[in-house]
């Protein structure tokens, strides 16, 4: 064998791998495969009497095709009709109290093979920002978009997800450095059946659609420069009113140039992107009011909120120029925006718009052995946050450190400082609140990879101005390898926060709308544990589990006199005890303005207690080449209350009396090569 030595300083390392010469007489194959499937599962649960669609348990068998053609010795077609994925990991559990939805992994194999000639994220690095993109795969058969308002004594049966009739996908790169991609999915119309004393009506819950997706990308001077662009649309078929607040065509593209000089140390890169959506008034009016815009903002004159639109676009991207090689310093200074009509959601993901950053970033990376360090880097950043409105967003600075030592034990800290923000989505869609700035550190530590154990601390800290909002976060991994076949993970987590500025209602008064938000302390512990056992080379066990236990508890409610207050104690009224009232019968908070009962506001108890444990045991065994059995078992409880006490050990034990959904599954596959 050869190895092939790659440099510290380079920007890129792909370019500088080997190349393998002198296979001759190879014989030439069709590349046709096909690998069709059966499914059968059984689904258990606890029977609800009351419930028509209840039932202990419940039997399914199914079936569908995989497939993959080569079109050429670098294009192959890969397509599925009917897809499976029983077999994936299920996403972790959490609580999420933001305006935003959180990002999930791919972890669907039809999806994830040949996705980085689909990635097209319009910023760098590893934070939120980094997971805006032009297509994010789990659109395509995500639940429902639809939950039917149900009456009492109603009762409905739904999928959970939406069904994919079929997908096909080109990818490759030809001899000429034409790099190619083409998806196109259809998902099919979901219909649910809701009860009522006896009776049963359909109503569909999501419509037939179809997502394209179009990827083209050319280099040129040996991959020194590369010029494409990527094109997206989703086309809804809409025939229910009730559908209305869906978009019937949304369409996203981007232009991308990326250019690398003097030896590839020095980097230009620039993405930019485009969208436009189509559809109902419905459906532009809640996009406008979505919490990716809020164009009803009463403080934001620089929008326009139009009910009458039923058309919106937007533009956006980010330019970087700075040096990724060479030496020992690294510097990049990037621009990135978001325009207010930017919309990417249909098929992408975009948390907001109506933004742009300005970032310059600057590193010194040192690889010589000296003193307890094998290799240490030191980087630190400025950015900047300002609407289009050429109002502040926020600004700040960080510092960072990373090191690894002499025994392979790696290290890392670092800090960061941001002043007042101008929280645009904490009054969800009321004026922009100002809220103190605040202090951010982190820290890690793990222990040697190559060892037969690793383990890892990882913990982050923020402290606001305020002196009472703060986050808190600690976790750790303990990563065992007993033998070459077994591998056994623990990765223990627990997040305290406290935030005096959660939001809790929006109502409407004899003085106007008001704004109501709470101090919320919250606690949070979870465990995942995973097992990876590799019998033989075609036989293997994989285990995936997740305790959830989180809890919180809401004080000090209070209302917003004056979200942009240059006084902290000015931007709020706290209602003091003798004004909140609680009817626990009907589990409502009734807080009361200047006790006078004109001004009450009455809403849900807001404490919580959520516990969940989800699984996945799966055994694969590969009985013949490209063919596959799988077993598998997976789990779930889920149980919640309004208590707001957090107690692990009760929690515990109270999220294993819930009675378990499982699911049994057995997925054979049979490899065809033609």
């Amino acid at each position: 064998s050869v190895c092939q030595r790659i440099k510290k300083d380079v920007s890129c390392v792909v370019n500088e791998f080997g190349e393998l010469r002198g296979l001759v007489g190879l014989g030439k194959s069709r590349r046709i495969e096909l690998l069709p499937y059966t499914v059968s599962d059984v689904q258990t649960a606890r029977l609800d009497a009351a419930n028509p669609f209840s039932t202990r348990r419940q039997a399914a068998l199914d079936g569908g095709l995989d497939g993959k053609i080569g079109l050429s010795g670098n294009l192959t077609m890969d397509f599925t009709i009917n897809p499976d994925f029983g077999q994936v990991e299920a996403d972790p559990s959490e609580v999420n109290l933001t305006a935003f939805e959180t990002f999930f992994e791919e972890k669907r194999p039809f999806f994830v093979e040949g996705k980085n000639i689909f990635d097209y994220r319009l910023m760098i690095g590893d934070g939120d920002l980094s997971q805006d993109m032009l297509f994010y795969s789990r659109r395509i058969g995500r639940s429902p978009h639809y939950e039917p308002d149900l009456n009492d004594d109603e009762y409905i049966k739904a999928p959970q997800s939406t069904s994919i009739l079929g997908a096909c996908k080109v990818s490759g790169k030809t001899a000429g450095g034409w790099s190619i991609g083409m998806l196109d999915a259809v998902t099919q119309q979901e219909i649910s059946e809701i009860s009522y004393q006896g009776h049963t009506r359909r109503q569909t819950i999501e419509p037939l659609s179809n997502y394209w997706i179009g990827r083209l990308q050319k280099d040129f001077a040996q991959g020194r420069t590369s010029f494409g662009g990527m094109l997206t649309a989703t086309n809804r078929k809409i025939a229910d009113e009730h559908l209305n607040f869906l978009n019937r065509a949304a369409y996203t593209g981007g232009v991308d140039f990326r250019h690398q000089c003097h030896n590839r140390e020095y980097i230009l890169d620039v993405r930019t992107a485009f969208s436009h959506i189509r559809g109902d008034k419905e459906a532009l009016l809640d996009i406008q009011t979505s919490s990716a815009h809020y164009f009803q903002r009463p403080d934001a004159s620089h929008l326009h909120l139009d009910s009458s639109a039923t058309a919106m676009s937007g533009q956006g991207g980010f330019a970087m120029i700075g040096k990724t090689g060479g030496g020992h310093w690294r510097y990049l200074l990037c621009e990135l925006w978001r325009s207010p009509g930017l919309e990417m959601n249909d098929l992408g993901f975009m948390r907001r718009a109506d933004f742009m950053m300005d970032l310059a970033w600057m590193a010194y990376q040192y690889w010589t052995p000296k003193w307890i360090f094998r290799e240490f880097n030191i980087n630190g950043d400025y950015y900047r946050f300002h609407n289009f409105g050429h109002e502040k967003i926020v600004d700040g600075i960080e510092a960072n450190i990373n090191a690894k030592l002499k025994n392979y034990w790696q290290l890392g800290m670092g800090f960061y400082r941001e002043g007042p923000a101008l929280d645009v989505s904490g009054l969800r869609g009321g004026p922009a609140l100002v809220t103190p700035g605040g202090w951010g550190a982190w820290g890690r530590w793990s222990s040697d990879d190559r060892k037969d154990w690793q383990v890892s601390l990882n913990g982050f800290n923020r402290w606001n101005d305020d002196g009472i909002t703060r986050f808190h976060n600690l976790n750790a991994t303990l990563t065992v390898r007993p033998s070459r076949t077994l591998t056994l993970s623990l990765n223990p987590r627990y997040t305290l926060m406290s935030d005096n500025w959660q939001y809790l209602d929006e109502v409407d008064s004899e003085w106007g709308t008001r704004y109501l938000l709470a101090r919320i302390r919250q606690k949070t512990l979870a465990m995942v544990m995973r097992l990876d056992y590799c019998i033989t080379p075609t036989l293997t066990i994989q285990f995936y589990g997740q305790p959830f236990v989180s809890a919180g508890s809401y004080r000090e409610f209070k209302r917003v006199t004056d979200a942009r207050a240059s006084r902290y104690d000015d931007r709020f009224a706290t209602f003091s005890s003798s004004q909140v009232r609680y009817d626990s019968e009907e589990e409502i908070f009734t807080m009361d303005e200047n006790n006078d009962s004109i001004g009450d506001y009455s809403i849900d108890k807001p404490d919580f207690n959520y516990r969940q444990f989800r699984s996945n045991l799966v055994m694969r065994w590969e009985y013949r080449p490209g063919s596959t059995l799988y077993l598998v078992w997976s789990q779930g409880r889920t149980g919640s209350e309004s208590e707001g006490t957090f107690q692990y050990g009760r929690g515990m034990r109270e999220l294993f009396r819930v009675y378990p959904e499982n699911v049994f599954l057995i997925k054979f596959n049979h490899w065809f090569s033609l």
